[in-house]
């Protein structure tokens, strides 16, 4: 029920001109720090770590595939993130990588 109704929040708020109005990109950054994302995703591709974002095949297509994308990539390494840790990544990673509208 509170992954529905988030991602409910998540998809309506994305008609906004920021798709993660209520997301600080600025701390979603410490965030990705703090839990050693690149870790993982340097792993995966071999050294550097952003490739997994601009890949030719990536996975993530709009905002809805990048909040489930989170969950799986928290819940393989047993992190709980918080609805606002996700939406402060989210923002991040949006900022960063995907500039989703």
């Amino acid at each position: 029920m509170k992954k529905t109704f988030f991602l409910f929040c998540l998809i309506a708020g994305s008609t906004q001109a920021a798709p993660f109005p209520n997301g600080s990109a600025e701390n979603g950054k410490k965030l990705f720090a703090k839990y050693e994302c690149s870790s993982c995703h340097e792993g995966k591709m071999g050294g550097d770590g952003s490739a997994i974002f601009t890949r030719p095949n990536h996975t993530v297509k709009n905002t809805g595939d990048l909040i489930t994308q989170m969950e799986r990539c928290s819940g393989a390494t047993g992190k709980q993130l918080t609805a606002q840790e996700k939406l402060d990544l989210a923002a991040h990673l949006n900022q960063t990588y995907y500039h989703f509208k």
